[in-house]
């Protein structure tokens, strides 16, 4: 549960951040693709490193105390605070609001609080089910099953990373963005 606190406040730092702190920037649209070339192939190096991630697993089975609870926050804090899939991940959730919530919509400012309000909370609700299960299969993982786990979420970055370059600089399967 500390650990899940720990990303959720991430999440948090990630969303005020974005929400209030790119109201004071003017990006380009040539600035835009760069960022997305940039990205894409953050994801792209992402992706294969997780292919070819070699899969470990230990197990502490001792009940965590107060100053451990702490030490699962912050791994959880910094582990999502440096990663830029999130940061991305929470770029392209808020992209994807402010256009429903466009300038000019009644209470926008009420509708998109309550929206990541709701995100954050069901994203706590599930990291916690996610540990609570996880600690009662702990057994029944291999070794194996992560690596495969770490190579379908490789092969995942590396689809929306081939997806995000083609939207932005070739167009061969998809249209750029916006049209």
């Amino acid at each position: 549960m500390a650990l899940a606190l720990g990303v959720v406040s991430s999440d948090m730092v990630f969303v005020g951040a974005i929400l209030f702190g790119s109201q004071y920037f003017v990006i380009s649209p040539a600035d835009k693709i760069y960022a997305g070339i940039i990205g894409s192939t953050v994801l792209l190096v992402i992706g294969v490193y997780y292919i070819f991630k070699k899969a470990t697993i230990t197990y502490n089975s001792a009940v965590p105390t107060r100053v451990n609870r702490w030490g699962y926050f912050l791994k959880g804090f910094v582990m999502c605070i440096f990663n830029p899939t999130i940061l991305f991940h929470w770029t392209v959730v808020i992209g994807a609001a402010s256009t429903v919530y466009h300038v000019g919509v009644h209470n926008r400012g009420l509708k998109i609080g309550i929206m990541f309000l709701t995100i954050l909370v069901v994203q706590f609700g599930m990291d916690t089910t996610k540990a609570f299960y996880a600690d009662k299969l702990r057994a029944k993982i291999s070794v194996k099953f992560i690596h495969r786990l770490n190579e379908v979420a490789g092969i995942a970055l590396i689809i929306a990373a081939l997806i995000i370059f083609d939207k932005l600089v070739t167009n061969f399967v998809f249209s750029p963005p916006g049209r």
